[in-house]
């Protein structure tokens, strides 16, 4: 199993917990909202950096998409506009979750809210070369829409 290492920012509220699977099929671990100070309201067509209050030490050749939450875009329209976000292995800084609010009402993010969700992937680097010619594929150079109408 893969483990990746988590500090508290300074100020995080440490009893809200690491992030953490709900149930043993999820893919994706919950993560919450960690606003000591006070919840974070977001107006209609607005969008807010919410902090996690967690760094991370992604290993070496995996990311943490950060993915939105079904229920959150469904029941009131919130959404994570750059979805899924990578945080890359390299990055040591407080996990922020962009979160937008496309719904018609001001949303308020409280405090221990479970606000998007974290996805560990493999994300290998590869080399880029020039080639004369690609291979063919039956699909070739269609576009967007291209493999069927629905």
């Amino acid at each position: 199993m893969t483990t990746i290492k988590c500090t508290w920012a300074a100020g995080a509220d440490q009893a809200l917990g690491l992030p953490e699977y709900a149930t043993t099929g999820a893919a994706g671990a919950d993560l919450r909202a960690n606003l000591p100070e006070g919840p974070v309201r977001i107006a209609p067509m607005a969008r807010a950096l919410v902090s996690t209050g967690l760094h991370m030490e992604i290993p070496q050749g995996f990311e943490v998409q950060i993915r939105p939450r079904s229920g959150l875009a469904l029941k009131q329209g919130i959404m994570l506009p750059n979805s899924p976000g990578t945080i890359d292995s390299d990055y040591r800084g407080v996990v922020g979750v962009i979160v937008l609010n496309a719904g018609t009402e001001p949303f308020e993010v409280t405090h221990g809210m479970r606000i998007a969700q974290m996805v560990v992937a493999p994300a290998p680097q590869v080399a880029f070369e020039i080639a004369e010619t690609l291979d063919s594929t039956d699909r070739a150079s269609g576009g967007f829409g291209s493999t069927g109408e629905t």
